[in-house]
């Protein structure tokens, strides 16, 4: 892909962001930098929202739940967010070297037949111990292959979450001012390779 971390492409197509956090914790780190990629879009990057999707209210993957063809509310309420976003953004802590459980269970109700998944772009970062979460997140791209998940590769997030210099504060808020500038990067390339994927150039809605 091309440089599109320097400035955000002039655009009057408005990217839907669904952003779920791999972590169920009160003051959960991913859960804050999702709130961060928020807070970045409105405020430096014109074009893209972000809307978190809670996963804390699926039940656990269990096909006979299913009844005629349908699914439990909290799973048709969470498929239906899925299918109206043009792009994801994930975060998620690794836990034993892999995906958190709360993220792997909303993954597989979301590819369901038919795949709410498919043929859309998507990027993963990460806070967590040692690794900065890298584990978790080559193995969510092995998850994507199957689900038909376009990730960018660049810039990758590995945010140490307990190494200094302070990272969150006690509520889980980004307070880090080089994690915040990597992570204004990481949006501004996936809005220009979702806008790709669907046809769109970077300046759409600009003059011809």
């Amino acid at each position: 892909m091309g440089d599109a971390t320097a400035e955000a492409p002039a655009t009057t197509t408005v990217l839907r962001v669904a952003a779920i956090s791999g972590s169920l914790r009160r003051a959960s780190a991913n859960t804050g930098l999702i709130r961060a990629a928020a807070e970045i879009c409105k405020e430096s990057i014109p074009g893209m929202q972000v809307d978190h999707v809670d996963i804390s209210e699926l039940p656990l993957l269990n096909t006979d739940l299913e009844v005629d063809g349908g699914f439990p509310p909290a799973v048709e309420a969470f498929r239906a967010k899925i299918r109206a976003a043009d792009c994801f953004l994930f975060a998620s802590p690794e836990y034993n070297y892999s995906i958190s459980g709360p993220l792997k269970n909303a993954l597989d109700w979301g590819s369901r037949p038919p795949n709410c998944w498919a043929d859309r772009a998507a990027a993963i970062l990460s806070a967590s111990g040692g690794s900065g979460g890298s584990r978790s997140q080559y193995h969510i791209r092995q998850v994507g292959v199957f689900l038909d998940i376009h990730f960018i590769n660049k810039p990758e997030i590995f945010t140490k979450a307990h190494h200094p210099p302070k990272k969150f504060d006690d509520d889980g808020n980004l307070i880090d001012p080089e994690t915040k500038e990597q992570l204004r990067k990481m949006l501004l390339s996936l809005q220009a390779f979702a806008l790709r994927l669907q046809g769109k150039p970077a300046n759409s809605g600009q003059g011809s």
